[in-house]
């Protein structure tokens, strides 16, 4: 049987800056966690289409991997590993 595709791959943006690389089921509750949180973010770009788990997973470990690559080792803002 094949993996549910359910889970997107995001990007918070502040001011057109990278702070957070993440997934979720549940976007608009996500978006909701990270105002509570405290995040200070502009936009939410919602990278689709949906995706397996593990693959969205694997994008976020990928993605932050080439952040890092870009800014000198340094993770997004609220990205703590």
């Amino acid at each position: 049987m094949a993996k549910k595709r359910e889970h997107y791959r995001y990007e918070l943006r502040n001011l057109g800056k990278i702070v957070y690389i993440g997934v979720t089921d549940a976007p608009e509750r996500r978006k909701t966690e990270h105002d509570r949180e405290g995040k200070r973010f502009t936009s939410m770009n919602v990278i689709t289409p949906v995706v397996t788990e593990d693959s969205a997973k694997k994008w976020e470990q990928e993605r932050i991997q080439q952040y890092r690559r870009n800014h000198k080792g340094k993770n997004p803002k609220y990205n703590k590993t």
